[in-house]
């Protein structure tokens, strides 16, 4: 338990730490953001040392980094330069677009990879098993915007039996949730597939790995001289002791896709996370893209504070031996 909170306090450090390199980040490069307002819009400067004022960019650097702090404390993310409207509410609701996404496609990830990864390292030196290697080293090598432009090409341009944009269908009336989950879900089939696609690789061969190594282990040996049959030694004792890893790179992989959506999103239209930052980065919203390389952090360090967590709980030498 000492353990766990000396973490904690680590994770709360880490955090303090990356809020204020994203502050000067973005408070240090070259630019002035008004002044770009101010040329799109022609703009007195009057209204301009006004701007100053509502955008929070009044006063020396270090007095704007305890405001952004104050602000931060009390939930406020800022105001956004190109949507006028505060950083908060529409990065909320971005973020929950992009946790539909990401918990629909890391549920089949993780569950089919980790499947087919059993499949394969029970199987080893079989042809089975090295086509699988083989076709999960191809997966993993396609580009994600690439996989994603051939989906909308096939399944939308061609056959036309998919949406290929949005979250649901432009100026749709619904007559009732049903109907409304129905259409959302229909959009997130291609970007799903999409993410599947280039992900489930990662726990094919992960979890093959590591299945190999614990079907070469001597309580093995032990399992095939008492007569079990082979289902039940891959299953109650290899995949068992395979599992560690597998969960510790579950945990690891949600940072990871959390970073890695704003193709897929891009691609799709999706209204999340990803396609609100490649939008800023072309309006130059410095206070949306502050907040979102804010929340991709904090996402990051959280979940391998949690794999960490986790790899304690399913391995207790590891907790009993620091």
């Amino acid at each position: 338990m000492r353990s766990i909170w000396s973490r904690l306090l680590v994770l709360l450090a880490m955090i303090f730490a990356v809020v204020t390199f994203n502050f000067f980040l973005f408070h240090i490069i070259p630019g002035d953001p008004i002044l770009l307002i101010r040329r799109s819009q022609k703009l007195s400067p009057e209204q301009v040392q006004q701007l100053r004022i509502d955008y929070g960019l009044d006063g020396s650097l270090l007095e704007q980094y305890w405001r952004y702090l104050s602000n931060l404390l009390h939930g406020d993310l800022g105001y956004s330069f190109s949507l006028k409207e505060p950083v908060a509410g529409v990065l909320g609701h971005a973020l929950l677009n992009t946790i539909i996404l990401l918990t629909v496609s890391t549920t089949i990830v993780v569950a089919v990879g980790i499947l087919i990864g059993v499949f394969a390292g029970a199987r080893q030196g079989r042809k089975s098993d090295s086509s699988t290697v083989v076709g999960s080293l191809v997966l993993w090598s396609l580009p994600t915007f690439w996989v994603g432009i051939l989906l909308v090409f096939t399944f939308s341009a061609w056959f036309r039996v998919l949406p290929t944009s949005g979250i649901t269908t432009p100026n749709a009336v619904y007559a009732n949730s049903a109907v409304y989950w129905s259409d959302v879900g229909r959009h997130l089939v291609l970007p799903t597939i999409t993410l599947v696609i280039v992900d489930i690789a990662f726990f094919i061969i992960i979890t093959r790995t590591s299945l190999v190594e614990a079907m070469s282990e001597d309580y093995m040996l032990t399992a095939r001289g008492k007569g079990l049959s082979q289902r039940r030694m891959v299953w109650q004792h290899a995949f068992r002791n395979a599992l560690l890893p597998v969960l510790t790179a579950s945990v690891l992989y949600i940072s990871a896709l959390v970073a890695g959506a704003i193709q897929v999103e891009v691609v799709f239209s999706w209204p999340g996370m990803g396609l609100l930052t490649y939008n800023s980065v072309l309006a130059r919203d410095y206070p949306m893209l502050e907040a979102c390389f804010l929340i991709t952090a904090i996402a990051v360090l959280f979940a391998n504070f949690m794999a960490d967590i986790v790899y304690r709980l399913v391995d207790p030498r590891v907790g009993a031996s620091s």
